[in-house]
């Protein structure tokens, strides 16, 4: 009689490790250089509240230089790609309260010291500048200042209402429901159908939910998105070109100035389409992984500064201008590059002892509170 051994006891597989994203030094480069860009556009780029800081125009300071700053709002559309792109990323396999944290820790804590700071530094009888009411400052502090009509203590915010516009469509839709690719692509197709209705119907209700002139820059980062998780997604592909095509028409609509006699600074369409292709072209190489080579350290450091830098560069920017050189003599040039400096050691400030210490906790409250 043969006695066969006893069946080894099955083992269970180890739990799968959730997969870690390495990350994308390169598109916080991008980040910096988007943000570089709108700055040289508050500058440089336009008359209105800099001209005081300067003394005159822009465009007697940098004679040459002021007609390529004048392209630097492009920026802006950069950063609404990369918005739409790591929105998308940071929301898959998310629940939405951990992305609702997630969103409101990363925006609040620095916005709130930028607002209390330009509202202190302009309160201040040698500065030149007119600063908000208590009431309008106060209310600057929810984000809803643009949407109510009040005074803006930061000029950049009215991108952040554009945000928080983004995110609240992509929690609603998306992350709520749960994240997979067949959702985010009916996500994408619907918005961009959606908005082309709002152009055509004139309905301000519907210009407001489905922002259509910004649309199709969040689409094409998200299209983007998908093309990273795989290149031969055709879909993706198609989302991406139908974006760039529709993106770029709104662009030359909006900053598309050569019938305009009075006009700072004349763009050509050619130059507008041109940015605009470039901001998606190094998101799609990022994407692709083209850029995986630039793995600097010090842009994750770029990546950081770079929203803090937004917040506080342009009014911030007018009196340390005005001080450097009107008070001070410097010249335009050094006034520029030493103004960009001042602004980017403040920004990172802001990092270490603002978003470092408070982002953590915001995220770690916001998450638990039910």
């Amino acid at each position: 009689m043969t006695v066969r051994p006893a069946p080894e006891p099955t083992r269970r597989p180890a739990p799968a490790r959730p997969h870690r994203v390495p990350r994308l030094r390169a598109l916080d480069g991008l980040r910096l250089v988007a943000a570089l860009m709108v700055a040289a556009y508050h500058y440089g780029g336009r008359d209105g509240d800099v001209t005081q800081a300067w003394g005159s125009s822009p465009k007697e300071q940098f004679p040459t230089l002021h007609t390529y700053f004048a392209y630097g709002p492009l920026g802006v559309h950069i950063f609404f790609v990369i918005s739409g792109f790591v929105i998308c990323m940071s929301g898959w396999g998310r629940p939405l309260r951990s992305f609702f944290a997630s969103r409101a820790s990363r925006l609040l804590p620095a916005y709130w010291v930028a607002v209390v700071l330009v509202t202190a530094v302009f309160a201040l009888p040698v500065v030149a500048y007119k600063a908000v009411s208590p009431s309008d400052a106060l209310l600057n502090l929810t984000l809803l200042q643009y949407p109510l009509g009040v005074d803006r203590v930061l000029g950049v915010c009215w991108t952040l209402w554009v945000e928080v516009r983004f995110y609240a469509l992509f929690a609603l839709c998306v992350v709520l429901p749960g994240v997979n690719r067949q959702r985010v692509i009916l996500f994408c197709t619907v918005w961009t159908l959606a908005a082309a209705v709002a152009q055509s119907a004139q309905e301000p209700l519907l210009d407001v939910v489905v922002m259509p002139e910004y649309a199709p820059f969040f689409i094409g980062g998200i299209g983007l998105y998908l093309v990273h998780r795989d290149r031969r997604d055709a879909y993706a592909w198609g989302i991406v070109a139908v974006s760039f095509l529709v993106g770029q028409h709104y662009a030359v609509k909006n900053l598309w100035n050569a019938t305009d006699p009075n006009a700072f600074a004349h763009r050509t369409s050619f130059g507008i389409v041109l940015v605009v292709a470039l901001g998606f072209l190094a998101v799609a190489a990022i994407a692709l992984g083209w850029l995986n080579w630039a793995n600097w350290r010090w842009l994750t450091v770029a990546g950081a500064l770079t929203y803090p830098f937004y917040l506080v560069h342009e009014h911030l920017g007018w009196v340390v201008i005005h001080t450097l050189h009107r008070d001070l003599g410097l010249p335009s040039a050094e006034t520029f590059a030493l103004t960009t400096g001042l602004m980017l050691l403040l920004a990172w400030l802001l990092h270490r002892w603002v978003e470092k210490p408070l982002t953590p906790r915001l995220r770690a409250v916001l998450a638990k509170a039910r």
